[in-house]
């Protein structure tokens, strides 16, 4: 069975920070572009950032750049999202996806924030931002 299970998240003070990881069972990881997205209250889920399967190509919403990073390590089949100066609007469920068309030389842009581009879907984890 493919799955994506996501963790990492909890409650954090403002100005903190948090890793998320994502991590794959089922299937290797290595052909895929992952993106990582969050839905807060009342929200849509939105794109927050992604990354190529050679982690040649990085992209990331105006809102959190310069605050997270997106890394992969293909050996451990698992993709984070480091996220510094953590804000109480970060608070969301985190989710991350997988997108297995996209190529090892692709150029992310914002086109890979759409939901329908993506095969699979983890569960999520909640982030709360919160003093």
């Amino acid at each position: 069975q493919l799955q994506l299970v996501e963790s990492g998240g909890g409650l954090v003070q403002p100005g903190g920070s948090l890793r998320l990881s994502c991590a794959a069972s089922g299937f290797t990881l290595d052909s895929y572009a992952i993106g990582w997205f969050r839905q807060a209250p009342g929200k849509e889920r939105e794109g927050v950032s992604c990354i190529s399967s050679s982690a040649g190509s990085t992209y990331y919403a105006d809102s959190v750049k310069g605050r997270f990073t997106i890394s992969r390590d293909n050996a451990k089949n698992t993709v984070y999202l480091q996220m510094n100066s953590l804000k109480p609007e970060d608070t969301a469920v985190y989710y991350c996806a997988a997108n297995e068309k996209a190529g090892s030389k692709v150029q992310l842009t914002g086109a890979f924030f759409r939901l329908g581009r993506y095969d699979y879907w983890g569960q999520g984890t909640q982030v709360t931002v919160s003093s």
